[in-house]
């Protein structure tokens, strides 16, 4: 059941990595639309900074993060993890697992907060004389944290039980 259930995560986890590349896909036209005005035309685009700032980078940055999780594709130190016993190393990515699960939970209630504040408020940033909206950008954090922490939980539960013999806990 555990591995249905990751199986079906990897959709919206698909889906956010790729809907990153494009905002990281965006902000490198939309930056080069704006050196492009500014040195050619002698008339950048506004509100450049506020968008790439306010919305692309956000987006590539964090929406990535399940997905990242799910492929492994933290930071490792091999020469060192090639030393330890697999079943030490075992335990040792368990560890690691469960401190990122409890630091990306907070994270994500942490940003959920803010959403919350920031879309109360009805945020905006001032750009070239009008205004850009930012509140719904701020949902980006808790719901890529979210997605991480939930894909982290079911991977260590996942884990546990093959730790522990119980095949039945992973199959479907």
């Amino acid at each position: 059941m555990i591995d249905r259930l990751l199986r079906w995560l990897e959709i919206p986890i698909n889906v956010m990595v790729w809907v990153g590349l494009v905002a990281g896909l965006l902000m490198m036209v939309h930056v080069t639309a704006d050196v492009a005005g500014r040195t050619v035309f002698n008339h950048p685009l506004p509100g450049t900074t506020e968008i790439v700032s306010g919305w692309y980078m956000v987006a590539a940055a964090y929406l990535p993060w399940a997905w990242i999780a799910r492929n492994d594709g933290h930071i490792v130190v091999d020469l060192f993890a090639r030393l330890i016993p697999p079943a030490v190393m075992n335990v040792i990515e368990l560890g690691i697992k469960l401190l990122t699960c409890a630091w990306v939970t907070l994270f994500a209630y942490q940003t959920y907060l803010r959403a919350v504040q920031t879309t109360r408020a009805g945020e905006v940033w001032e750009a070239a004389g009008s205004f850009i909206l930012i509140w719904p950008s701020r949902w980006l954090l808790p719901l890529s944290a979210g997605m991480m922490g939930l894909y982290l939980v079911l991977r260590i539960v996942s884990d546990l039980g093959q730790m522990f013999g119980r095949r039945g806990a992973t199959e479907s």
